[in-house]
């Protein structure tokens, strides 16, 4: 954190370029020695504004619908990648003007659409999503092959017979997971799948990469994808959304009050409900700057939001002295997950978006306002 914590709105999520910009250099380091594609998800990380500087570093993005697609298209100019459970007759037209690759959840939704992609214009590119029934995500939230997931084509209802015109697999089956994991589920996706790969172009491994995390064996995974694409002549792609952003962003918040019930409480602008929904969905506590475990400082207090949810809770965190109101605080890594999940419910107001600049410091490029929270409604 190498910016003034006063210099900048409150709440405001901050995005460092430095941060953002050693990503970038790590996921594109793979791309060279492997020779595979990698795409932004950009139902992880949509903002925009660094859109030209990831350009320069990745292939493109993934969407998962009209407006994504749109996004992408016109942000980042280069590869668009669509992918839906379903998509709805009225907007499959403008979603082939923006897309170059469009995968499809189901055999019924290719031969349902496929007439359409093949009368378009240009040429795209189809994928049939593939579920391998293998996952190590713990949590069913997340977890695309859990019982009855509605994402993919199991191996008992694969159609053959339904491939022509089909270019590509695509699998997304992990979540924030090192390579060991992607290591195994691809040993399942050739022992149910290997028959058909050798008549595909590409094969797409999904999302959940952490390969920007300190820990991450990267040897591993640039084992797969060589491995993957020697074995089956394909193109490999990954379309990592978290790892673009890890590490990259923080939200700042400011103490309102503090009060004591049984222990003592600080209410902040920013809320776990509207701001950091996560928190409340996986949950997670996320860390702050200078702050301990609970009783592991001298003052420990729980951090709630602003809203009148009753589980508008932060969590609890630790400080070597008191807080009082006027105080701000940094959460770590809440670049990604964090805007393109927020929301105004009562009435809360959206941070503003910061991107601190490596040479000009902190850049406010989105306030937010009451029109912002009217035009959402009717």
């Amino acid at each position: 954190m190498n910016f003034d914590v006063h210099a900048v709105p409150s709440p405001s999520y901050i995005v460092d370029e430095g941060l953002l910009i050693k990503n970038l250099e790590k996921l594109k380091s793979v791309a060279e020695r492997t020779g595979c594609k990698i795409l932004l998800a950009q139902k992880g990380f949509s903002m925009f504004a660094v859109y030209p500087l990831i350009r320069q570093y990745l292939d493109g993005v993934t969407s998962s619908g009209v407006l994504e697609a749109r996004l992408g298209y016109e942000e980042m100019g280069k590869e668009v990648h669509t992918y839906a459970p379903a998509f709805t007759e009225a907007d499959f037209d403008e979603i082939l003007s923006y897309s170059d690759h469009i995968v499809f959840n189901s055999f019924q939704q290719w031969n349902k659409f496929k007439e359409r992609v093949h009368n378009h214009p240009k040429k795209i590119e189809c994928g049939i999503r593939i579920n391998p029934e293998y996952s190590e995500i713990e949590v069913d939230m997340y977890n695309p092959c859990f019982t009855h997931s509605r994402f993919g084509v199991t191996l008992d209802n694969f159609e053959p017979d339904q491939l022509d015109g089909i270019d590509g697999f695509h699998f997304h089956t992990m979540c924030e997971q090192n390579s060991d994991t992607l290591e195994r589920t691809l040993q399942v996706i050739e022992q149910k799948f290997g028959n058909y790969l050798h008549q595909m172009k590409w094969l797409n491994f999904g999302g959940g990469h952490h390969i920007t995390r300190p820990d991450y064996d990267i040897e591993t995974l640039e084992r797969s994808i060589l491995h993957m694409k020697n074995k089956y002549d394909v193109d490999v792609y990954l379309e990592p959304g978290e790892a673009v952003a890890l590490n990259t962003g923080f939200l700042v918040a400011t103490v309102l009050d503090t009060l004591y019930n049984g222990m003592d409480i600080a209410i902040l602008d920013t809320s776990a409900s509207c701001h950091m929904p996560d928190v409340l969905e996986m949950p997670y506590r996320p860390e702050i700057i200078g702050a301990g475990l609970p009783n592991e400082k001298a003052y420990t207090y729980r951090f709630g939001g602003p809203t009148c949810l009753s589980g508008d809770v932060i969590g609890d965190y630790s400080f070597d002295h008191p807080l009082k109101p006027g105080d701000r605080l940094i959460f770590c890594d809440m670049a990604h997950y964090s805007m393109v999940k927020n929301n105004t419910f009562n009435g809360i107001n959206l941070p503003s978006i910061v991107l601190n600049t490596l040479h000009d410091g902190p850049k406010v490029v989105q306030q937010f306002g009451y029109d912002d929270f009217k035009n959402r409604l009717s």
